[in-house]
């Protein structure tokens, strides 16, 4: 296992702001038009669909799934996603255990503190990263998920089974929930902006309006998508003092996404600097990783 490896990205940003990546540019089927972006109430969690729950152990610390049926929730096939409709939100997908661990990892390193922090997970499904912020004494945790139906039936009930079971009664966070696509969800999220924060001079406004933390667990997959999401977390990030926390496989065989080319979207731009905190090699030919990403 590999910790805490730094690496600058591209020091020069005399370019105008601008991916210039081929493999972003290329065209891709063209994808229905995404759900309207939408707050979910904690008060609208489902009950006619049914939410089975189990422990997940995660060396000492003990967390709650939940499980449901994409079939009842959904109306499809048990299926990891359906591009623009379904996003694999009802899978608890492993990098969303390695992103658990690596940031109670930073936390018993000194790296990290969730307390009074304002934190965004995106791409939540089971949401288990920012339950783990809850129990950490953050301030407030915004949930996303691009489907509202995953958080309904999924993410609320997981959110409240793990919270009434561990979080102390005097560090409650405020969590909220919010549905929609990356590329337009941050008109909507109340740290959110409408256009890129000024990533060239450090701004009070920028700095009283934007997460502290984002956590994402295998948000990357696809290319198509790497740009809004990159675009959103320009949007979201506190300046300068920001963190991202990025889990996901080096490469997504069969769909062309992955920790290197979204890295290399970060690269290209120069704005940003990118540290491996671990890397997880389960004996197969993939290895996932776990990025901390900041301003410069």
């Amino acid at each position: 296992m590999a910790t805490n490896t730094s690496f600058q990205l591209f020091s020069s940003s005399k370019d105008k702001p601008s991916l210039g990546l081929g493999f972003l540019e290329s065209s891709e089927p063209q994808l229905p038009p995404p759900p309207p972006s939408v707050e979910v109430l904690s008060s609208e969690v489902s009950s006619s669909v049914k939410y089975t729950v189990e422990p997940v152990y995660l060396d000492g610390l003990t967390l709650l799934k939940g499980r449901v049926s994409t079939k009842e929730v959904l109306g499809l096939p048990n299926s990891d996603l359906v591009p623009g409709i379904y996003e694999g939100g009802l899978k608890l997908w492993e990098g969303s255990l390695d992103l658990v661990k690596a940031l109670r990892s930073e936390i018993q390193n000194g790296c990290l503190s969730f307390e009074g922090k304002r934190v965004l997970e995106l791409g939540c499904g089971h949401g288990l990263p920012g339950i783990f912020a809850c129990l950490e004494s953050a301030a407030e945790v915004h949930f996303q998920d691009f489907n509202a139906e995953v958080l309904r039936c999924l993410t609320i009930p997981n959110v409240n089974a793990n919270l009434l079971e561990k979080a102390k009664p005097e560090t409650v966070s405020e969590v909220r929930f919010f549905a929609g696509d990356w590329g337009e969800i941050h008109q909507l999220l109340p740290l959110g902006r409408e256009s890129e924060i000024n990533l060239t001079s450090s701004s009070e406004h920028g700095q009283a309006s934007a997460y502290d933390v984002i956590l994402m667990a295998e948000t990357i997959y696809s290319i198509s998508a790497q740009r809004n999401l990159y675009g959103l977390i320009k949007k979201c990030m506190n300046q300068p003092n920001g963190v991202v926390y990025l889990a996901g496989k080096k490469h997504y065989f069969g769909v062309g996404g992955g920790t290197r080319q979204f890295l290399s979207m970060l690269e290209k731009e120069g704005v940003m600097a990118a540290t491996l905190v671990t890397e997880v090699a389960d004996g197969s030919s993939n290895v996932r990783e776990v990025w901390k990403l900041s301003y410069k």
